[in-house]
């Protein structure tokens, strides 16, 4: 029953919206339907707020008024006869568009966070004055790492012995480190006996010294002695050696000492500076000579920027005695000059007045010039040099030469009346020094050694003369170093000479070719080599009553050492001299040592 009800009345409501729906207005007058009230739209889904906001946008109402008559497309309502025509859409539903598939746009979302990290900014301002002050500050310096010092030793001894019953030692001994007072002493022994008869020979020697360094001047002096032994064993080996060879023994002693006052130099523009030094010696052999000598120098110099004025001067007081002669022989020199110093020049330019006191009473004048001129900027040097003085004769420095002198030696000064030179000096490349000069003196009264042999009365000794006149001497000096590094070094030096003599048919005894050369290698901090070589050209010497000329041959002399460093203190060295072993004579029947090599220990404390 219920069903039939419901049906009943769902077709009764049928009607209604039928009827209602189909009326028409028949008045020619255009009238206006009353709007229907709209039911409330149900909410659309997200989906589709697009297109309800299109919906929105269309007009509810539109006129299809045709004015002149024709038919509607609307089959609907029937042919208005006025031929007019009034229709009214109403839209009760919101447009809902369909897309085709080909329209549609799939996208999956990006699910990954790619958004860039943004380190956070923290701003601390700086609350400073503003400096109007423009100048450059001094930056301040860096502070250094604190270093560990190294162990400094001031004393060191060194003990040793080898072949030809060598001895060797030495000790050195110092105060410290402080800089304003220096103290100190030394001893040196050295002693050796070669295969020969009587061919022995020892030195000694001992000193002190002090240097103590003021704010304004340093006070220096030192004190030192030496003996000398040797015997002259020499003859002709050639020959049988002469009955009861006259090989005595002869010793050198010389006690010698000087003290010094300087003022110190300051990086002022203007300064005046002096020194003034105490000096001298005495001296004895077994012959019963005796030389003494004192000296006082000194020197004044006012400095002017660039501009050096000053004077040098020195009184030199010696008297000489043997057994036939006592004399002095004394000299007086002086020495005015101004010095100009630039970035690529120096010259001085001065006289050096020398007046003789003794024996010879005379004054002497010679030049006293110098000049320096940077022809290649850093690397090379020009020179050039006009000189002359006084060459004070003395028994001392003739048995440093040779110490196979007699006695009676004849004292007679030297002079280098002009002594010109002309040279280059600089480098040749990073690390490699050199120096070339050319050169000519005049010498008056220049001294010869010459033998002074007599076979029958056994006398081998040697004497000195002198070339009566004016002698010259042209050369040639040639120096390299090269310092490939601080663990190597090699450096060399060559002589040529020539002379051209007064009176003497040959310079007796003067070689006219000398080369000497040496290195020294790092080759670890342990391990340190050094090596020397020296090469005489040949020499000539006079014999007898008839003045029998005798050549002495050329030699080499290579000699070389080693020393290894245990550890800071101790140390072991090893030295070998006359590696050749070629019996060589330096003087005329007097050959040299020959292979030797000793080796030691050392001690550092």
């Amino acid at each position: 029953m219920k069903l039939r009800y419901i049906t009943l009345i769902t077709v009764a409501a049928l009607f209604c919206f039928a009827d209602v729906n189909a009326q028409t207005p028949n008045n020619k007058k255009k009238t206006t339907a009353k709007p229907v009230a709209k039911k409330p739209a149900a909410k659309a889904p997200v989906a589709d707020k697009k297109a309800a906001s299109l919906a929105k946008s269309l007009p509810v109402t539109i006129d299809t008024t045709k004015r002149g008559g024709g038919k509607t497309a609307n089959p609907v309502n029937p042919v208005n006869p006025n031929n007019s025509l009034s229709e009214e859409i109403v839209v009760t539903t919101a447009y809902k568009p369909v897309l085709a598939e080909a329209v549609k746009i799939r996208r999956n979302p990006d699910l990954e966070d790619q958004e860039p990290f943004k380190a956070p900014l923290n701003y601390n301002p700086l609350d400073k004055t503003l400096q109007l002050n423009t100048d450059i500050r001094q930056f301040e310096a860096m502070k250094m790492p604190r270093e560990q010092p190294a162990e400094v030793f001031n004393n060191y001894a060194k003990l040793g012995g080898g072949n030809l019953k060598t001895t060797y030692g030495e000790l050195y001994v110092n105060n410290g480190g402080d800089p304003g007072l220096q103290l100190g002493g030394f001893l040196k022994h050295f002693g050796q006996s070669g295969s020969l008869y009587q061919q022995n020979y020892s030195k000694e020697e001992a000193g002190i010294f002090g240097k103590s360094i003021g704010e304004s001047s340093t006070l220096s002096g030192r004190v030192n002695y030496s003996l000398r032994n040797n015997y002259f064993y020499g003859y002709n080996i050639m020959q049988l050696p002469p009955a009861g060879l006259n090989a005595d023994k002869q010793h050198f002693s010389a006690l010698s000492g000087e003290v010094e006052l300087a003022k110190n130099t300051t990086e002022e523009e203007k300064q005046f500076i002096y020194a003034l030094k105490l000096g001298g010696y005495t001296f004895s052999n077994a012959y019963k000579a005796n030389e003494n000598n004192i000296v006082v120098s000194g020197y004044i110099n006012q400095i002017v920027g660039q501009f050096y004025a000053g004077l040098n001067g020195s009184i030199d007081f010696t008297t000489v005695k043997d057994s036939v002669y006592n004399r002095s022989n004394n000299l007086i020199r002086a020495n005015p000059y101004i010095k100009l110093e630039g970035e690529n020049y120096k010259i001085d330019a001065g006289v050096k007045i020398v007046s003789l006191i003794g024996y010879k009473n005379e004054i002497n004048i010679f030049p006293a010039a110098r000049l320096e001129f940077q022809i290649v900027p850093k690397y090379i040097r020009l020179f050039a040099e006009a000189s002359g003085d006084v060459d004070r004769s003395s028994i001392r420095d003739f048995t440093e030469v040779n110490p196979f002198l007699g006695k009676n030696i004849n004292i007679q000064d030297a002079i280098d009346q002009l002594d010109l030179t002309v040279g280059l000096k600089g480098m040749l490349a990073p690390g490699l020094g050199f120096k070339a000069s050319i050169y000519r003196n005049s010498v008056k009264d220049m001294p010869l050694f010459v033998s002074d042999f007599n076979a029958t009365q056994t006398y081998n000794r040697f004497n000195v003369i002198y070339d009566n006149g004016k002698s010259r001497v042209s050369g040639f000096n040639g120096e390299l170093d090269y310092k490939a590094s601080d663990d190597f070094d090699i450096f060399g030096r060559v002589e040529f000479k020539d002379y051209q003599l007064a009176s003497e048919t040959q310079a007796w005894n003067l070689p006219k070719f000398k080369l000497t050369a040496g290195t020294t290698i790092h080759i670890s901090k342990q391990i340190n080599i050094n090596g020397s070589l020296m090469f005489r050209g040949a020499t000539y010497d006079r014999t007898g009553a008839a003045s029998q000329i005798v050549n002495i041959n050329s030699f080499a002399d290579i000699s070389g050492g080693a020393e290894y460093k245990v550890n800071n203190k101790f140390s072991i060295f090893l030295q070998a001299n006359n590696l050749l072993s070629n019996g060589s004579q330096t003087w005329l029947y007097y050959p040299n040592y020959g292979f030797n090599i000793f080796g030691g220990v050392g001690y550092k404390f």
